[in-house]
């Protein structure tokens, strides 16, 4: 028996579930554009799994009390960010990522908050060049 999950639309869709963890995928959505970047977001009890299937994309995160550090991802590779710490990517809009993680973090292990202007300048200083295009790639 086998089970098959597809996701086009945009965004972040749930496909599978266990009784301890889900697999998604996660597709461009406008937030991934270094000029909608608003917030950053953390998990407090668990971790997220990341792995880039398609396109380019920078992970960032931060520990409180420490500055910002972006990666730009390898297709193929994981990327584990650890509960408590914040994250998020910016990606052209050809990205998509699987994402594994305990089940229903987005819902219920979810922290949002606005992104500092401080963490903005240090995430700029390190973004590559394909990151700081606006979406009509200027």
């Amino acid at each position: 028996m086998l089970e098959i999950y597809d996701w086009e639309g945009v965004g972040f869709e749930p496909l599978v579930f266990t009784d301890n963890w889900q697999a998604a995928l996660l597709n461009w959505e406008p937030l991934f554009e270094r000029a909608n970047l608003d917030e950053i977001e953390r998990h407090n009890h668990t971790d997220e799994v990341f792995v880039l299937l398609r396109g380019q994309a920078a992970l960032f995160t931060r520990r409180d009390g420490e500055p910002l550090r972006a990666v730009e991802m390898d297709s193929g590779k994981i990327y584990n960010v650890p509960a408590g710490v914040w994250h998020n990517i910016v990606a052209t809009r050809d990205v998509r990522f699987l994402i594994v993680e305990d089940r229903d973090t987005h819902i219920h292990d979810t922290e949002i908050r606005p992104i500092t202007t401080d963490e903005l300048a240090q995430l700029d200083a390190q973004l590559p060049n394909w990151a700081r295009m606006d979406s009509a790639g200027q």
